[in-house]
């Protein structure tokens, strides 16, 4: 029974995969707009009505492993090291994931398909907006995970700021990097100096207090 379900699972993935995969294909050769559920679920050889079983729409293909990025982000903060600051704790949690996912077959298709994804969502309206969407609960998600991390050092204003901070700057430098067509290594490399950019940046928590005081919030 347990290797029949193994097997089960295993054709679920590759049926998965296998959608994502012609999904990016079509919308990088025709375009997001002229491509249809149908000629992605034929492409995929299976039929219309399945797709919904694993997508509910062209969208979330686009945005295939956004969840797990953001799961993997929430499980390194939860398992903070003693001596890290708050800045570095999320930084080490960003950097586990901001070009993959961390499932061995979806790593390919990120770096296969990074430049195509990244394009789609700068152009299509309706990716712009679903993008906008993710990010917001993404970064809300992780404020809370790093505030509750470090309870006694910063509050939920205290956290948002840093998580606005990095996350806003690896995105838009990783944005940038790939449109004009960086290599992997240079995306990385470009997302990491904005990384560090943005640290600079970042008041410590002490810092903060006081300006709160000073503007009468706390």
């Amino acid at each position: 029974m347990a290797a029949e379900l193994g097997l089960r699972e295993r054709k679920k993935q590759r049926t998965r995969m296998a959608l994502i995969e012609a999904a990016l294909r079509l919308f990088r050769d025709k375009g997001y707009e002229q491509t249809s559920v149908a000629e992605i679920a034929a492409a995929a050889d299976i039929a219309t009505r399945t797709f919904f079983s694993y997508f509910d729409s062209k969208e979330d293909i686009v945005f295939f492993d956004d969840q797990a990025r953001l799961d993997r982000r929430l499980a390194t903060i939860a398992r903070r090291a003693a001596d890290e600051t708050p800045a570095e704790l999320l930084l080490r949690a960003l950097e586990r994931s901001m070009l993959w996912s961390g499932a061995a077959d979806d790593d390919e298709l990120v770096k296969d398909y990074t430049q195509v994804r990244t394009h789609l969502i700068a152009t299509v309206p309706a990716l712009q907006a679903r993008e906008l969407h993710l990010l917001f609960h993404a970064q809300r998600r992780l404020a809370e995970a790093l505030q509750r991390a470090y309870p006694e050092e910063l509050d939920l204003v205290d956290a948002s700021a840093i998580v606005g901070a990095l996350v806003g700057a690896i995105k838009i430098t990783t944005a940038v990097s790939v449109e004009r067509g960086d290599s992997l290594e240079h995306v990385w490399a470009a997302a990491r100096r904005a990384a560090d950019i943005a640290m600079r940046g970042i008041n410590s928590p002490d810092d903060a207090r006081r300006t709160r005081s000073q503007s009468g919030e706390g």
